[in-house]
């Protein structure tokens, strides 16, 4: 069984025990969070998308808050002598799907 997630604008294909990294969200170290915006759900080989599941829910828990690697931003014009560098870490949080429910 797995579902498809919608999770920062991002769809994510889910199993129930699989580990997922999503865009940060403003819960807790091991805090349960649901996810309502499930797009599909496939159980024994069918798929259900659209009005069937409207109910359905992901729910997981939230294993650690933290950061990516730095990533360099690098601005260069040549010959005026411009050169900006940026760096940036992307916030996430790590949720364990516990259970997907229709």
């Amino acid at each position: 069984m797995y579902a498809i997630i919608v999770s920062g604008g991002k769809q994510i294909k889910v199993s129930e025990g699989d580990v997922i990294k999503v865009e940060k969200l403003d819960v807790e170290t091991g805090a349960s969070v649901t996810f309502d915006e499930v797009l599909a759900v496939s159980d024994d080989g069918k798929l259900s998308v659209a009005d069937a599941v409207k109910s359905a829910q992901v729910t997981g828990t939230v294993l650690e808050q933290g950061k990516d690697k730095k990533v360099i931003v690098f601005r260069y014009k040549p010959k005026s002598g411009y050169r900006k560098k940026n760096g940036h870490r992307q916030p996430f949080t790590r949720v364990k799907i516990e259970k997907i429910s229709l």
